[in-house]
């Protein structure tokens, strides 16, 4: 395969060696060059040579650089050829839980490796063949990969794909080789929890110390779920038995490999009306992005901010909108300001009847819920909400309402908030 040079950086190493633009890349150091993995793994070293096409007729160009420095060359896409789609359809797929009529980009579904080591998306291991495990283990890339179980009938039943249980191998192929790997379960009841999930950790603790760590979630369910799969949520008692089952299994592996390995979101803790764990529990956060240990550090975050603030009074009358998840928390942050400051924050909870009320979380809320429940609610001189409504750090929430859309309906300014408690805490102040 072979990638056609869309730009060539200036100053570049290739800019200098007289690379242009519309000339075709095929090889760097006789590797053939299939996509970005190849580009940025061969042209790491301080001397690389390019097997370049321009008009027909072959070009041998040698770059000397120094190690791991980009050569300055540009692609029509970041991947250098197009995304991966996925090859399942999970019985707990959320795509496959949206309604009808989102933009087309909501619908993908991806699972390319490459974006593993890239970006940190998680891979089912479904699209990989032998030799994209042979590339991952030359190349020593660290991967992130949904796991879910390790019942190979189980695993073909729950992703909808019969290749589905023989690709678990390559956990063990990854793992007798030094990859790294995080792990993620979906954990959906009467499918994969109780001794089904006693067995999963079991093989993954089996791997270590090549697996750095474990998430499991609660599987989310929309409205949407006419003629899928019959899933249910898990309630209290439900969400009790899971945690009970990963501690019994953290403490375990604290003995064994000195970490607890295995973690459940905190949205296991709220539905089973158990206190967030204190920081030390989450280790280093290695699964933040799966809302692991996400509210405890934002808790923790905002109260170390706010000691380190002067007392002082501030002229300051806003609202903050949040999901039912955190609307508790958020509370007694908001609260923890107005004592301190003398502002008035007001926090409203915001139930999600687009997805249906079973989404508790922040960050799967549209603009259009925000605007029915708000209007004509007391909301100051401004709206504080997550940064995480919005797609891509870009304008648009979910339903396609722009932030001035949102601005013009409610008559109040928005401001945006990281998720971290410092950010949260200036956005409150109005910093």
């Amino acid at each position: 395969m072979s990638a056609e040079i869309t730009g060539v950086t200036a100053n570049s190493p290739a800019a200098k060696c007289g690379i242009k633009s519309g000339d075709i890349l095929e090889a760097i150091n006789g590797h053939k060059i299939s996509d970005v993995l190849d580009y940025m793994y061969y042209s790491s070293e301080n001397t690389v040579t390019l097997l370049l096409k321009r008009d027909k007729k072959h070009l041998m160009l040698k770059i000397r650089k120094s190690e791991y420095d980009d050569i300055g060359l540009e692609f029509n896409t970041f991947l250098m050829d197009k995304k991966q789609s996925c090859c399942n359809k999970c019985v707990f797929c959320f795509i496959d839980q949206m309604p009808e009529g989102m933009r087309d980009t909501l619908y993908f579904k991806d699972d390319d490796a490459r974006l593993s080591f890239l970006q940190g998306n998680y891979v089912t291991l479904t699209n990989l063949k032998q030799e994209d495990i042979d590339r991952i283990i030359e190349m020593k890339l660290n991967i992130n990969i949904s796991v879910h179980t390790t019942n190979p009938e189980l695993r073909c039943k729950m992703m909808n794909n019969r290749f589905a249980g023989e690709k678990i191998d390559f956990l063990r192929q990854l793992s007798e080789a030094g990859i790294s790997m995080n792990c993620q379960i979906v954990l959906c009841p009467g499918l994969n929890d109780g001794d089904e999930l006693c067995r999963t950790l079991t093989d993954l603790g089996n791997l270590m110390p090549n697996i750095s760590s474990v998430a499991i979630v609660p599987v989310g369910l929309t409205k949407f779920r006419e003629g899928l799969y019959p899933l249910t949520m898990f309630d209290k008692e439900g969400a009790e038995k899971a945690i009970d089952i990963i501690e019994e299994f953290q403490q375990k592996f604290l003995r064994e490999y000195g970490t607890r390995l295995v973690f459940p979101s905190d949205e296991f803790y709220l539905k089973a009306e158990r206190p967030l764990p204190k920081a030390d529990f989450y280790e280093e956060y290695p699964q933040y992005e799966n809302g692991v240990g996400m509210m405890r550090s934002l808790y923790d975050e905002f109260f170390t901010a706010l000691d380190e603030q002067e007392n002082e009074n501030i002229r300051r009358d806003i609202s903050i909108a949040t999901g039912a998840a955190a609307y508790d928390m958020i509370s007694e942050l908001a609260a923890a300001a107005e004592k301190k400051f003398g502002l008035r924050c007001r926090v409203y909870k915001i139930i999600n009847h687009f997805f249906g009320e079973t989404i508790t979380v922040t960050g799967l809320l549209t603009a259009g819920d925000i605007i029915s429940q708000l209007e004509g609610k007391e909301l100051g001189t401004e709206l504080l909400l997550s940064k995480s409504m919005i797609i891509h750090d870009g304008d648009l929430f979910l339903d396609d309402y722009t932030i001035s859309d949102v601005e013009k309906k409610l008559g109040v300014k928005l401001r945006f908030a990281e998720n971290d408690g410092g950010s949260l805490l200036d956005a409150i102040l109005g910093r």
